[in-house]
């Protein structure tokens, strides 16, 4: 998949967006500004949804918080925590699943609370995301939403993270660790084969991903149809996997431009 920069959306052939089958996409800064749907974003998820295009959103955002998000949005489900949490709306009521099983979860859970609590006395200025509070599966360190940390800050919790045996990544505003071999990739094929009943492997090439950040690089290396909306551009000097594509527009609006594209073909 590409490592170098993008080609402008416009670019993507029309018989390729013929051929989708779905769409794959990151919430923060892709769908959303400021933590809240861009209503360009909303809109396009519906259309699509209308014309039978399923869509699956994939968040390192936790459980608690997509909770409202996968009953009211036009999505298929929305898979949290990177890939640990799958939610979606089953006959009116909200059906919750986990990639780890119980006794998994409950182990890593005092394992979670030792490195939050390490990052937050070594690292000066680090803060727990204020969604916190409904997180299962990981921890999140606010870097850019309410707090800001310089990229040095940012590494050093990375590397605290990786040392105590952490799954690390960056998103475009927290830092997200997790116990585990489980990430969006693993999310993604396990919510499409659930809630589709399809193998995602042998599709990549005609399922769009779009994101934002340097935590979507690994999903931008698995599809051959992977967006950028224009914000990614904020993380250029931090990429080394691209996508194949980028949006003209920031967040919603290029996740709009994406939506647009697909459906002038069908």
């Amino acid at each position: 998949m590409p490592a170098a920069p993008p080609r402008p959306l416009t670019e993507l052939p029309q018989a390729a967006c013929a051929g989708v089958v779905g769409v794959l996409t990151d919430i923060d800064d892709t769908l959303t500004r400021d933590g809240a749907i861009e209503p360009a974003a909303l809109q396009a998820l519906q259309a699509l949804a209308d014309a039978g295009v399923p869509v699956f959103a994939i968040t390192g955002r936790p459980m608690g918080w997509s909770e409202p998000f996968a009953m009211d949005w036009p999505v298929q489900a929305i898979v949290a925590e990177n890939g640990a949490v799958a939610l979606w709306r089953d006959a009116g009521t909200l059906r919750v699943e986990y990639s780890q099983d119980e006794p998994t979860r409950a182990a890593n859970a005092l394992r979670l609370r030792e490195v939050a609590a390490r990052v937050l006395a070594e690292v000066p200025g680090a803060i727990l995301a204020r969604d916190s509070a409904g997180r299962v599966t990981d921890i999140a360190v606010d870097h850019s939403e309410f707090a800001h940390l310089d990229t040095a800050a940012i590494a050093r919790v990375v590397g605290l993270m990786q040392a105590a045996g952490m799954t690390a990544t960056v998103s475009s505003i927290h830092i997200n660790g997790w116990f585990g071999d489980h990430d969006k990739w693993s999310g993604a094929r396990w919510i499409v084969q659930r809630r589709l009943g399809r193998a995602l492997e042998p599709e990549t090439d005609r399922w769009v991903y779009v994101g934002d950040s340097t935590n979507d690089q690994v999903m931008f290396g698995r599809f051959a149809l992977s967006v950028g909306v224009a914000n990614l551009m904020h993380f250029a000097a931090q990429l080394h996997t691209w996508p194949a594509y980028l949006a003209e527009g920031e967040r919603g609006q290029g996740f709009a431009e994406v939506a647009r594209r697909l459906l002038a073909a069908r």
